[in-house]
């Protein structure tokens, strides 16, 4: 896979689709790989017509990782409820700027930006901090970082905490799925798909991340809430939730979609996770709206 070196690190980076389609930027969630993207979710995309940018997030996956650097989420949070500032090794900027970065590099000027979960979180700092590079703003169960909505369930706190460090790598994939249940859209948890895709991302990478992802959750604990910024925006926008996500409950959707003024798509019994059964629910409103903003 192709790696661009900007914004002083290496984001290791995929296209899909026609050449002369409207470009889409797909942005992965916390600790991720970008062969996270399932081909039930970007096969439909492909076949709209659309020119498909994935990648990984810095410090995740191919792209530059900052082993060694601080990333404990609890130090980070008893540092801010002490008034402090903590010490981190990058913020949502950081990372927005690499994907702004990425399309510099790819020699596309505008595109459409969807995010989901932390990928989200990013995506609408790229519309708030980017503003002109952005066609329209699709945020995947994600929240505007306010402390009052989108909290997780106590169950899925735990899980999410759960540092999965283990240099074995049938023990990592075992506690992945634990993990992977607890945020499951109830009763379409595809055991067989998850387990192959645990197993890939390990062999790609050759370990765990655990320590990847706890950096990267850093980040968004030392971004400021987005409401106000994104109240300020005007940029065509659709918003995605599930009423059964317990990893970032629905209510921080909602609120993403009352600060942006735009569509709201809340899909009944879906998880924080994107549900082959749920598919076309996801997938029509996507193709709808970067349709309907892309310049003729």
């Amino acid at each position: 896979m192709p790696i661009a070196s900007v914004n002083g690190v290496n984001i290791c980076h995929e296209i899909d689709g026609p050449p002369d389609g409207p470009p889409l930027l797909l942005i992965g969630g916390l600790g991720v790989q970008m062969i996270d993207w399932m081909p039930h979710f970007v096969q439909p995309l492909i076949d709209a017509g659309f020119r498909l940018i994935t990648f990984d997030n810095r410090d995740i996956g191919l792209s530059t990782t900052f082993d060694g650097a601080p990333g404990d989420p609890g130090v980070v949070l008893d540092a801010l409820m002490a008034g402090k500032v903590p010490h981190v090794a990058y913020n949502l900027s950081d990372m927005a700027a690499d994907a702004v970065a990425l399309l510099d590099h790819l020699g596309i000027d505008q595109a459409h930006v969807l995010g989901v979960s932390l990928g989200g979180m990013i995506a609408q700092t790229v519309a708030i901090e980017h503003r002109e590079r952005v066609l329209s703003l699709i945020s995947v169960m994600s929240t505007t970082g306010a402390p009052d909505v989108g909290q997780p369930t106590p169950e899925a706190l735990t899980a999410l905490l759960s540092a999965n460090a283990t240099t074995d790598r049938e023990a990592f994939i075992a506690q992945c799925l634990v993990n992977a249940a607890v945020w499951a859209s109830p009763g379409h948890f595809d055991e067989v798909a998850l387990r192959t895709l645990f197993a890939n991302s390990w062999d790609r990478v050759g370990g765990p991340q655990a320590e990847n992802g706890g950096r990267q959750m850093c980040a968004t604990l030392d971004s400021a809430p987005r409401d106000d910024a994104l109240r300020a925006l005007d940029v065509p926008s659709l918003v995605i939730h599930g009423t059964a996500d317990t990893l970032i409950t629905d209510s921080g959707g909602t609120r993403t979609a009352e600060c942006l003024g735009g569509e709201l798509v809340l899909i009944d019994g879906l998880g924080h996770d994107i549900a082959v059964a749920m598919i076309d629910q996801i997938v029509e409103p996507i193709i709808a709206v970067v349709t309907a903003n892309t310049p003729a």
